[in-house]
C-alpha cells in the first residue's frame, strides 16, 4: 500500500469497526519495521511518528523515505506523521519531505497566535493533501513540565477558526510515564467532545491504564493515542536480552535485527487493545 493521511486511516478504522489508532514513536528502522509488522497482524492502520528526538538524530528526508518504503511494502495503511512540529516552518519541511500528516504544536502560545500559526500550516497542508493535528492545553512531562488542562470553550473557538483533522488535548495525560498509573479524566474528555466533532488525540498514552485506554478508545471521540515510552522500554528489554544471550555478537544488523520480532509482539498488544476488531 502507499502512504495514507491521518483522515484516511481514521476512515479505514471506522469502516472496520472503530476504536482508536496508535501513533507510535519511531527512533529507527528496526522499531518502525516492528510496528508495521504488528499492525499487519492486527489488520489496522499504523501511524509512524517522527518526533523531535528522532528528527535530531536522523534527517527528515531520510525518515520520510523510510516511512514511504515501509508503507509501500505493507498490507495495511501507514501514516507518516511529523509529531510536535514547533513552528509552521518545521511542518512545511515535513510536508515538503513527503510526510502525509503533520502536527503543529502551538499549545504554549496564546490562543490567537496558536490559531494563526495553525491556519498557516492548514493552508500549506490542504494544498498538498496532508492531514493536520494541533494541540490545545499543555500535556506535561513526568518530573518536569506541568500540564494545563484543555478548556472546552477554547476548543470550540479554536476548531471554528482552524478546522484541523485531529486535536490533541490535555485531560490528565502526561508524557514519559514509565508505568500505566496516570489515568485520564473521562469527564473532561466528554466535555470537549460535546462541543466539537473533531477526532481527539491523547499524547502520553503509555501512562494511561490499559483498561481505561480501551474504554476511552471504544466509547469516546479519542481516535489516536500516542504511544512511546512503553514501546521504548520493550525495545530496551529485548536489546539487553539479545546482548546477554549472545555476548560475542558484534554485528549491528544481527544485534538490532534480533529485537524486531519481540518488539512487534509488544506493539501488537498495544494495537489490539485499541481497536474493536481483530481480537
Amino acid at each position: 500500500m502507499a502512504l495514507v493521511t491521518l483522515n484516511q486511516a481514521f476512515d479505514h478504522l471506522n469502516r472496520n469497526g472503530g476504536g482508536a489508532l496508535a501513533g507510535v514513536v519511531v527512533l529507527g528502522w528496526e522499531d518502525a519495521k516492528a510496528y508495521v509488522m504488528a499492525a499487519e497482524k492486527v489488520g489496522c492502520p499504523i501511524i509512524l511518528q517522527a518526533g523531535p528526538g528522532c528528527r535530531r538524530h536522523t534527517p527528515l528526508t531520510v525518515l520520510a523515505e523510510m516511512f514511504r518504503v515501509l508503507a509501500e511494502q505493507a498490507t495495511v495503511p501507514v501514516v507518516a506523521h511529523l509529531d510536535h512540529g514547533t513552528s509552521p516552518e518545521e511542518c512545511f519541511a515535513g510536508i515538503d519531505a513527503g510526510f502525509s500528516s503533520v502536527m503543529y504544536d502551538g499549545s504554549a502560545l496564546p490562543l490567537s497566535e496558536n490559531i494563526a500559526n495553525t491556519n498557516r500550516v492548514l493552508e500549506r497542508a490542504r494544498a498538498a493533501g496532508v492531514s493536520v493535528e494541533a494541540e490545545l492545553g499543555i500535556v506535561g512531562y513526568v518530573g518536569a513540565k506541568q500540564s494545563v488542562s484543555t478548556d472546552p470553550a477554547e476548543v470550540k473557538a479554536f476548531i471554528d477558526a482552524a478546522p484541523v483533522d485531529a486535536l490533541a488535548i490535555s485531560a490528565g495525560n502526561t508524557h514519559l510515564s514509565q508505568d500505566d498509573s496516570v489515568p485520564v479524566d473521562e469527564q473532561a474528555i466528554a466535555a470537549i467532545q460535546a462541543v466539537v466533532p473533531t477526532p481527539l488525540v491523547l499524547h502520553g498514552g503509555s501512562g494511561i491504564p490499559l483498561t481505561q485506554r480501551r474504554r476511552v478508545a471504544l466509547t469516546t471521540s479519542v481516535m489516536k493515542f500516542n504511544i512511546g515510552t512503553e514501546l521504548r522500554q520493550a525495545f530496551g528489554r529485548s536489546l539487553r536480552e539479545q546482548l546477554e544471550r549472545y555476548p560475542d555478537m558484534f554485528d549491528r544488523n544481527e544485534i538490532l535485527g534480533g529485537v524486531i520480532e519481540p518488539l512487534a509482539g509488544s506493539a501488537e498488544g498495544v494495537l489490539r487493545n485499541l481497536v474493536s476488531y481483530g481480537q
